[in-house]
């Protein structure tokens, strides 16, 4: 078993989380709304996830951590998703959320969306619906966004993993960026400043009109990265235009356990996907999202050697 640190989270009113959340968008678009609602069946289009809901024992895990690629990549670790839903009392767990792929797996470093029904009764098999977007010429900066079958991750990892049963979500929609913030540090900042407590966050978003900067890493730097600016060096940052749709965990604020606060990936049909830093057309976005709120927190793996680099 993993090692693994564990924080129960006060259960807090929806409606006052609700409330933040409006609050906060107000102040950075234009138009927005929040509800607590029956969550849609996400198996379907747009959204093609494993499971129809997010409801069901919901938890957040952050596992590994960005000192397993900076200053130099740890490839030797990686996370069966089994295992991990395990290791967070949840097996058989319904698991999303952004990592870094299994390079020995794919051959190459790259960035993913998990999206994966684990297996929990022996001799039951997990259900993949896992993308992710690498590079695929370097010289040319060419990337595309391909499924992934593998049951497994590699390096980090910002995992949201509930039942995915159907339930109440509180879904978000925002039209037309007039301030500074990107959508998810939009939400996550407004919970910082209203509650004195972390709250723990996982859910699935979508871009529907405009385009974002993502970045997507390329294959391991020859060279050690030791400031953000080596990083941003290193990665490939992109404009890509929706729909894209978006896996996201974000915590509040952090209880000691070193965690990674806000952390999203997407894909699409079109061939994009990546890492999500901002929308780039604050004239014409659109975002539509459906979130859970987690009741547990646990942190797996964590690096003995820490720092702040490349968790933008």
């Amino acid at each position: 078993m993993l090692p693994v640190q564990k924080t129960l989270l006060k259960n807090h009113d929806v409606q006052e989380i609700c409330a933040s959340f409006k609050s906060s968008l107000s102040k950075n678009f234009a138009e927005s709304t929040v509800e607590f609602v029956d969550c849609p069946d996400l198996t379907l289009s747009p959204w093609n996830l494993a499971q129809p809901g997010l409801g069901g024992e919901g938890r957040v895990a952050d596992v590994g951590g960005v000192p397993n690629l900076i200053p130099t990549p740890k490839p030797e670790k990686q996370y069966n998703l089994d295992t991990v839903a395990k290791t967070c009392d949840l097996p058989g767990a319904y698991v999303i959320g952004p990592s870094a792929v299994a390079s020995r797996l794919l051959g190459k470093n790259a960035e993913l969306v998990n999206n994966v029904k684990t297996a929990g009764e022996p001799g039951t098999e997990a259900l993949i619906r896992s993308r992710h977007t690498m590079i695929i010429d370097e010289e040319k900066n060419q990337y595309e966004c391909r499924e992934y079958p593998y049951n497994e991750l590699g390096l980090l990892g910002n995992l949201y993993l509930c039942r995915g049963k159907p339930g109440k979500v509180i879904r978000v929609t925002a039209k037309k960026r007039t301030g500074p913030e990107n959508f998810i540090h939009c939400l996550n900042q407004g919970l910082a400043e209203d509650f004195d407590d972390p709250i723990a966050v996982g859910g699935t978003f979508i871009l529907l009109e405009g385009t974002a900067k993502l970045h997507v890493m390329p294959g391991f730097s020859c060279t050690p990265l030791h400031s953000n600016d080596d990083v941003n060096n290193w990665l490939r940052f992109f404009d890509m235009p929706g729909p894209l749709v978006h896996t996201s965990v974000f915590v509040s604020k952090d209880p000691g356990l070193d965690l990674r606060l806000e952390h999203s990936h997407c894909f699409s049909d079109h061939g994009a996907g990546g890492h999500y830093h901002y929308d780039t057309t604050p004239e014409t976005v659109c975002y539509e999202g459906y979130f859970s709120i987690a009741e547990k927190i646990y942190r797996v793996d964590a690096p003995e050697v820490t720092h702040m680099i490349g968790r933008d």
